[in-house]
């Protein structure tokens, strides 16, 4: 059966200057070593790390998967040139034509991503390997996939933003929708109604035991370079407003373009 290893976990945390946007990078080892999402470019150096502390290198990835096109999950996919890039082939359309509202899918992402020598597109039920399957759920971005895992310790769905954290399981909402609410909210109840454990893409991983959260793995975050005494520095405990894309309803992926 598959393993699970948080390479680099997601966070939730934001500011009011800009998103910091750490995204969870998860290995899956099985009859191959594949990572789900790569996180972007702020996160590298750790990224490095982290496989140099299980004494792996960049060329030890047998197959990396894209969650979706967002700029905060896929921009050290250059480091995996050598493994197939697997992606949903709306998520790859869309991401040459992104809405012009679409903050998180810059013009260039269509450009970047097919830079990649070997792009496999996969859909609704695609079996990596035995254990591992894709799951198409919309809602988030267009071709946003979760990865549906075998695990000694259960039936774990790798979420990424379809669920980006714990929260959300218990509101049914989604706090940032580019694509389409609907088919956002459906995605998180296929996910809670099938998962045992769930890793979402800017949270730890979790159950839901009686109704409540319940951490598989606890946070563990140092903040470098700044004090929390430091005048001015403030801390809220705002819940997240609900972002809905302007312009939403007029999206359409257009196969023939």
């Amino acid at each position: 059966m598959p393993n699970i290893d948080v390479l680099l976990h997601g966070y939730r945390f934001n500011t009011d200057a800009g998103i910091p946007g750490f995204c969870s990078v998860l290995l899956i080892e099985g009859e191959k070593r594949i990572l789900f999402d790569v996180g972007h470019v702020g996160r590298r150096v750790v990224l490095e790390n982290a496989l140099t502390a299980r004494n792996l290198t960049y060329s030890d990835i047998d197959l990396v998967v894209m969650s979706h096109a967002h700029w905060d999950h896929n921009q050290n996919f250059d480091l995996f040139e050598h493994a197939p890039l697997l992606m949903h082939p709306w998520e790859r359309k869309y991401a040459h034509h992104p809405h012009k509202n679409d903050w998180s899918t810059p013009k260039w992402t269509g450009a970047m991503l097919e830079q990649h020598p070997q792009i496999i597109e996969a859909e609704e039920g695609f079996e990596i390997e035995p254990g591992v399957r894709v799951m198409h759920t919309p809602g988030h971005s267009p071709g946003s996939l979760c990865l549906d895992v075998e695990t000694p310790e259960g039936r774990c769905i790798l979420t990424e933003d379809v669920l980006l954290f714990a929260g959300q399981a218990l509101t049914r909402t989604h706090p940032v929708v580019f694509w389409n609410e609907k088919q956002a909210i459906k995605s998180i109840d296929r996910v809670l109604q099938a998962a045992d454990i769930i890793y979402p893409g800017h949270d730890q991983p979790f159950r839901i035991v009686d109704g409540n959260i319940d951490y598989v793995e606890p946070l563990d975050l140092t903040i470098t370079g700044i004090s929390q005494d430091e005048p001015g520095l403030k801390f809220s405990d705002a819940k997240p407003v609900i972002y809905i894309m302007p312009g939403i309803e007029d999206q359409r992926i257009d196969f023939d373009s």
